[in-house]
């Protein structure tokens, strides 16, 4: 057996150096067995910041939170193939979001596999999917080779999550190697083809609408300005894609809508365009097949020029875009008009999805960070919010439900100088509901809003949508979540945060400007 002194450097120790040597300094873990000798590491290195989630889909979803808000990649830290497993699912929504972040699984000592132990799995095969780059370590003096090519994979060409393998007796394994820088981030070159092509679109006096579809880095406020001048100049128009892994909003920003998530509506608002531009984003596509009705969003023969495709930097793109049309540096912002009545904000105002959105409107600090998996309930939270105080906006990205909590959870540790707001889904909510935990034990300042609704609305809305019919006793039985209602103040409670229920708008606005008032994690039960 290979010696485990811990005293002198092991493999363990040098993974640990190297991701600090490349700025990879916070750690999202649920470790087993297999990873006390990176544990053991940790603890001699206080500047890694280590943070345990207590289910591994809280830990792959904080590290997406955290790097879409810190730039950088967090690594996590996960037991074998059965606890990759449990954190696929938020792993798929940072594929999409193309978060860089690096998974460290560990695995049974090498020479341990072949007896076929009760956990032993195929691990490439269940992270390969999900990841943009996979690897394993063979021994010790590979350690901080393969952890630079993972940190390298997962910040350059768009970013992504990658995954490194690391055998037990790796990490124990004593060895001299030392740390490793990784390769510096890269980005494509602009197309100079695609430029010509989209010039020549952007300045035709005919020939139908053009439409700039922005996603990525497009979506900063920097960005949006040029985006917007190029519109004005051009008479193009800016739309985002559906799902985009941050955008900056608010007063004095580039108001945009994005896609919407309902095909009758996006088939209707995408009709007039007979070309789109992508500026980091994808052509749209229906989320779900409907009986019917089509899975491409465009109309037929619409022109799609990909400018600036995943890997490319989107405001070099923009400026040299903006250069080539004459686009002046700035131009004036107009804001859509107010939709519906001004909000009452009175006892008798029921909480519904229009009245949430127009309170968060009114809520919303200046300067905060807002988490969205309020699923059916947020679709009018853009239109209502365009005027709000200024924020970053991270939503849901891939559909794997379970991704607020968490994201908030890792955003509010990117950024302790700022007030993170989350507008959860009660039922997506009960999937990471362990996220709350670790929010009360960093004492990180979140306010979640939980909208209890008390079923599963969305499911309710698909039933129709895919022409099911109208749900019976068993199907109800799998779309509400009532029999017994979620007590989610309770919940709140015993994972050790303060809540509070509001039961209309009168009572929202009092709790949430009280808990704005206050640091630390705070939940808002609001029951539609």
């Amino acid at each position: 057996m290979e010696n485990t002194n811990t005293t002198n450097t092991n493999g363990a120790d040098v993974l640990v150096d190297t991701l600090l040597a490349n700025s990879v300094d916070v750690c999202f873990a649920n470790p087993g067995t297999s990873e006390m000798h990176f544990v053991a590491a940790l603890d001699r290195k206080p500047q890694m910041r280590c943070v345990l989630g207590l289910f591994e889909g809280v830990v792959t979803g904080a590290a997406d939170g955290y790097a879409r808000m810190a730039e950088k990649p967090a690594c996590t830290l996960l037991h074998t193939g059965p606890g990759l497993a449990n954190g696929l699912a938020n792993m798929h929504n940072a594929k999409r979001a193309h978060t860089p972040m690096v998974n460290i699984i560990g695995d049974h000592a090498s020479y341990h596999l072949h007896l076929d132990a009760a956990l032993t799995s195929d691990i490439e095969s269940l992270a390969r999917p999900m990841s943009k780059w996979v690897g394993r370590v063979r021994n010790a003096n590979e350690v901080a080779q393969q952890a630079a090519d993972a940190i390298h994979q997962s910040t350059t060409l768009g970013g992504g999550v990658t995954t490194l393998i690391l055998p037990a007796d790796a990490a124990w394994s004593e060895t001299s190697v030392s740390p490793v820088k990784a390769q510096a981030a890269q980005s494509l070159e602009i197309d100079a083809a695609a430029m010509r092509v989209s010039v020549q679109a952007l300045k035709a006096s005919t020939g139908g609408k053009t439409l700039l579809m922005l996603s990525g880095g497009a979506l900063r406020a920097d960005a949006l300005e040029i985006a917007h001048a190029i519109a004005d100049r051009t008479g193009a128009e800016l739309l985002a894609q559906q799902s985009n892994g941050r955008t900056q909003r608010g007063k004095g920003r580039v108001p945009i809508e994005r896609v919407p998530y309902n095909v009758d509506a996006a088939l209707k608002l995408l009709a007039p365009y007979q070309r789109v531009i992508l500026i980091g984003a994808k052509a749209p596509v229906a989320f779900f097949a409907y009986p019917g009705k089509p899975g491409n969003l465009l109309p037929a023969g619409c022109e799609v020029i990909n400018l600036c495709p995943l890997g490319g930097d989107a405001l070099a793109t923009l400026k040299e875009l903006a250069q080539a049309v004459g686009a002046p540096a700035s131009a004036a912002l107009v804001y859509p008009a107010p939709v519906g009545e001004a909000l009452s904000w009175s006892s008798s105002t029921a909480i519904n999805a229009m009245t949430f959105a127009q309170a968060m409107a009114e809520l919303i600090p200046d300067n905060a960070i807002v988490c969205d998996e309020s699923v059916s309930s947020g679709r009018d939270f853009f239109r209502y919010t365009m005027q709000a105080e200024q924020h970053d906006y991270l939503q849901i990205t891939g559909g794997a439900i379970g991704n607020g909590i968490p994201l908030a959870t890792g955003a509010a540790i990117a950024c302790p100088d700022r007030k993170v707001v989350l507008m959860q889904a009660d039922g997506s909510g009960m999937y990471t509901v362990q996220g709350l935990w670790t929010q009360s034990r960093e004492q990180l300042d979140v306010l979640n809003i939980i909208i209890s609704n008390r079923t599963y609305a969305i499911l309710r809305g698909e039933f129709k949508s895919v022409g099911a019919g109208t749900p019976g006793k068993n199907a109800c039985q799998m779309l509400d979540l009532d029999n017994p209602n979620l007590d989610w103040v309770h919940m709140a409670n015993a994972h050790g945060m303060e809540a509070v229920r509001a039961s209309n708008i009168k009572e929202l606005g009092d709790a949430v400007r009280s808990a704005l008032k206050r640091k630390g994690p705070f939940l808002i039960e609001a029951v539609f």
